[in-house]
């Protein structure tokens, strides 16, 4: 068995304004950083034999203080990302609907396909968004097979490992909320993820945790 600490970024300025990040390499802001720290401490009595990091600043530093009490380093995985979101990356959610009214009603529709417009980076399907992030997390999973590891990532990555512990289709609404800087545990028993716990924030003020997208998908 393998045992997988899945975990969000903290906070970066972006999140606190409901501005859409995917692929837009945004650093933790000062309660993230505080995020991060605390994260760490509340992690630094369990021994972690890898720590994984999406290639992403705010990934990079919240893994980098989790590594920094562990005494390993990091390693980067690009594969980690989060969900590219094509033209709707920068953008404030509450204007996404007026900027993109066609778009948007597709992404809200849970369709696995729906394709996003064009932006600085090129949009993912949910499709293939969950099949690259899964690719991931499994290999992983099997390479550190009967070890402890922390993978830390983006919300979008940890609703692909929700929806697969669960056998949930790629079509159905996101039921849980995912926090910056919150512990959500899973097993691998040599074939699938099971979920032992989500969304641990006990290490966070929780008033002052947020939900990736706000509860917009």
């Amino acid at each position: 068995m393998t045992e997988i600490l899945l975990i969000r970024h903290g906070e970066t300025a972006w999140n606190a304004i409901k501005r859409l990040q995917g692929h837009l390499d945004i650093p933790l802001n000062a309660e993230g950083t505080r995020q991060a720290k605390a994260l760490a401490a509340a992690l630094q009595n369990e021994k972690l034999d890898a720590i994984i990091s999406s290639d992403l600043q705010r990934a990079v530093q919240t893994a980098g203080e989790i590594a920094r009490l562990q005494g390993i380093g990091i390693r980067i995985d690009a594969g980690l990302r989060e969900r590219c979101y094509g033209g709707f990356e920068g953008q404030l959610y509450i204007e996404i609907p007026h900027l993109f009214p066609e778009a948007h009603a597709a992404w809200k529709s849970h369709d696995p396909d729906a394709e996003f417009p064009p932006g600085e980076n090129t949009g993912e399907t949910t499709r293939r968004f969950h099949q690259r992030v899964m690719e991931h997390i499994y290999y992983y999973a099997r390479q550190f097979m009967h070890q402890k590891i922390a993978l830390v990532a983006h919300g979008g990555v940890l609703e692909c490992a929700y929806r697969d512990a669960k056998q949930l289709p790629l079509n159905a609404p996101r039921e849980v909320t995912i926090f910056n800087a919150s512990i959500n545990r899973f097993h691998f028993d040599g074939k699938q993820l099971q979920l032992i716990q989500w969304g641990d924030i006990a290490h966070l003020d929780a008033d002052d945790t947020l939900d990736e997208i706000d509860q917009l998908k």
